[in-house]
């Protein structure tokens, strides 16, 4: 079977229809070229992965979202069936769960002051912490040694022994935390209002804006070009990035308060919930709800993992969706009851078929076929990677950082070439109106073409400043004559 290269195309490809220079033009076509060898080469790549993912399949008159835990954890092997466990912690709950990148560690953090880390695959605790203040949210950063959580008061950032290395007490009030991993920049939201950005790389805040409209509900960051997404107390969500003080998109999602928002790892679509009990998926190509679906409860907490599905937290019930972003879904995938429990934050665990769900009765690990990758790249996010490899990942993302300046909504707009020229009149007509003639002997190159063109520029420019002081002068002696 013939592989599909369209999804390894990385956008369309670049014309050369205006491209007159047969140097610069033969560049372009050749780079195009090694550009669709790439994407051939990787779409047969996929007959070499090892792993397949697959789903829960019904028969007949059965219902997937029928099937209990214990029908999945008794199908499936040993090794899957012990990622299928529960945590009674009823006395520090309700809890915040957040993943590392690989999959492989798990961070915890109770509301009355309960954190733990731990290595949830092979259930080994590496450190716990009993911090007697509330805590609003856990956060790991570029590596699973260093995670961040937000207390009463300001952050602290702990590592993987339980030792504070360091105190943010600029971030006070956060309810919000999310990381973004490429650029080293821990963003932070909450009760006053602000919404921060910190390079934990250098200890230096990049932004703080203050939005002055209230408490900050729900946050979450676009996996594709880290933009960060704000929902609001009047159900808007807008759009931020740390090189903008200003918004730059704001949609109205919501009758009310916006509970929680999610985007995918496309950054193609986001699923939002409210008060209103409204669940909606939206197109953030044309920034366009899909579809809108109507749960019980309002949901608390939202998550999309790695393979499309779309899970909701509704009071005390988990559903989750197949297929429930591009189309609305004719009925729930999964169901799971927390019978007497809030739940209170679900999150999936990269490149595993685990949701992890925190609430007020501790934490349960959920099994859910086809959720997570089933091959992972081993340059790039490795669970089974030695300390030497990590050590060596981590000065690799160093030297690899990303610039807060290239956070962008569009991110087709880095590499292209901006045309604008302030200096040139906006009337609509066109820049390159000046077609110098070719010259032989070597007098028609690029370089030569732009200097020619940039004096004409320059002339046209000199001859519009003076017209422009002729007729100031010619007004200036009307208003005298007039008086």
């Amino acid at each position: 079977k013939k592989p599909s290269v369209s999804r390894y195309l990385r956008g369309d490809a670049s014309s050369t229809k205006g491209v007159h220079d047969k140097k610069l033009r033969a560049q372009l076509e050749e780079g195009e070229k090694l550009n669709k060898q790439v994407a051939k080469r990787d779409a047969w790549r996929e007959l070499l992965l090892p792993e397949e993912s697959g789903f829960v399949e019904a028969e007949g008159l059965e219902r997937t979202y029928k099937f209990k835990q214990e029908d999945i954890a008794a199908a499936v092997d040993v090794g899957s069936a012990q990622k299928r466990y529960d945590l009674k912690l009823t006395d520090f709950g309700p809890y915040h769960v957040d993943y590392s990148r690989n999959g492989r560690y798990q961070l915890l953090g109770g509301r009355k002051g309960h954190v733990a880390l731990m290595d949830w695959q092979s259930h080994t605790l590496l450190n716990e912490l009993h911090l007697n203040e509330t805590v609003r949210a856990v956060r790991f950063l570029h590596v699973h040694n260093m995670y961040a959580v937000a207390q009463k008061q300001h952050v602290f950032i702990y590592d993987n022994l339980g030792m504070q290395l360091h105190c943010l007490s600029k971030q006070k009030q956060v309810a919000n935390m999310e990381y973004l991993p490429y650029h080293f920049l821990l963003v932070t939201s909450g009760a006053d209002g602000h919404m921060r950005y910190l390079d934990t790389s250098t200890g230096k805040a990049v932004a703080d804006y203050n939005l002055r409209i209230g408490r900050l509900n729900c946050m979450a960051q676009n996996p594709q070009n880290a933009v960060i997404h704000l929902g609001h107390q009047n159900g808007v969500v807008s759009l931020w990035t740390p090189n903008s003080g200003q918004p730059q998109y704001r949609m109205l999602c919501h009758k009310g308060l916006v509970n929680s928002v999610a985007i995918d790892r496309s950054g193609n679509y986001m699923a939002t919930s409210g008060l209103d009990c409204m669940l909606k998926v939206w197109d953030l190509r044309m920034y366009k709800c899909l579809h809108m679906t109507k749960t019980p409860q309002p949901a608390r907490s939202l998550a999309i993992s790695q393979r499309g599905l779309l899970a909701a937290g509704c009071d005390s019930e988990l559903r989750i969706w197949k297929d429930g972003l591009a189309k609305k879904s004719r009925s729930t995938y999964l169901q799971h009851k927390f019978i007497g429990q809030h739940i209170n934050e679900v999150q999936f665990c990269p490149y595993e078929d685990v949701i992890g769900v925190g609430h007020s009765g501790g934490f349960s690990s959920l099994l859910v076929p086809g959720a997570g990758e089933a091959n992972f790249d081993a340059m790039e996010h490795n669970p089974y990677e030695a300390k030497k490899q990590k050590q060596e990942r981590e000065v690799k993302q160093l030297l690899e950082k990303l610039s807060p300046d290239l956070i962008a909504v569009d991110t087709h707009a880095i590499h292209s070439v901006a045309k604008a020229d302030t200096d040139e009149p906006e009337d609509g007509h066109d820049r390159d109106r000046f077609r110098p003639r070719h010259r032989m002997k070597g007098k028609s190159t690029a370089a030569h073409r732009h200097r020619r063109i940039q004096a004409v520029r320059d002339q046209e420019r000199r001859n519009r400043i003076r017209t422009a002081k002729r007729k100031d002068r010619e007004e200036i002696k009307q208003s005298l004559v007039a008086q």
